[in-house]
């Protein structure tokens, strides 16, 4: 059985589900390999794209924690490009300006885990349904249309001008959706995310994604946090709920 899923029978359901877009909702690292691979087709341009992504999502909380370290706020896009401008320096590569716009905007358009377009309708006849990443709205608007997925609120830490795991991305969510911590869960692949909302009173609950990172990595550990509801994947997650 599952971590979580006795705790569950005990409590009460979660009111609200708040989810985290990037390898939870979405396979980035799949996606933006195939974007920059047809990109750089186009060019001319030979190089390791699969280390350059891995590389590039490496750089992506760095440069979210000098925000947060009090720097000032930037939207994911401006983020993506300095650290991506970076990347390829590293690794001795050179593309056009429009070209690497191109990979920056492929954060618009990452495929959808297979689970959770259906997961998240099932998951919303139950509950209120909404994002909560580090994606602001303009990105999270086009990427969740690109990728057909259905949520009731498109909420992101641009609305409390941060990024994730401060904690007032997360109470800035609840405040937003009229929610108490104890009536909401944080649904998401990664620890340091279900560390923080858990900290705050927030139901964690951990989606397993082990190819998150690519078939040779191995995969993340589920988080030590109280109260854990540990599932395989939205639509796991809508038949542990009862959805």
């Amino acid at each position: 059985m599952l971590a979580g899923v006795d705790i569950l029978a005990a409590v009460k359901p979660p009111r609200v589900l708040l989810f985290d877009v990037f390898g939870t909702l979405v396979d980035w690292r799949s996606s933006l390999i195939d974007i920059a691979e047809a990109t750089a087709a186009r060019s001319g341009v030979r190089a390791d794209w699969a280390g350059i992504v891995d590389d590039w999502r490496r750089a992506y909380q760095p440069a979210m924690d000098r925000i947060r370290q009090g720097a000032t706020w930037r939207d994911l896009d401006s983020l993506q490009r300095e650290t991506l401008t970076t990347v390829l320096a590293r690794h001795g590569v050179s593309i056009a300006v429009a070209d690497t716009e191109r990979l920056v905007r492929g954060w618009r358009q990452l495929r959808p885990w297979p689970d959770s377009r259906e997961g998240l309708d099932r998951l919303r006849r139950a509950h209120v349904t909404a994002t909560l990443s580090n994606g602001h709205i303009a990105l999270l608007a086009d990427l969740l249309k690109f990728a057909d997925l259905r949520v009731d609120a498109v909420l992101s830490a641009q609305l409390a001008s941060g990024y994730k795991p401060d904690a007032q991305v997360y109470l800035t969510a609840l405040r937003l959706l009229d929610c108490q911590p104890e009536d909401a869960a944080m649904v998401a692949a990664h620890a340091a995310d279900l560390h923080a909302a858990a900290a705050l009173g927030l139901r964690p609950i951990f989606i397993r994604r082990p190819l998150e990172w690519g078939p040779g990595a191995p995969p993340a550990d589920a988080p030590a946090v109280d109260g854990l509801l540990e599932a395989g994947g939205l639509v796991h997650l809508a038949e542990i709920l009862g959805c």
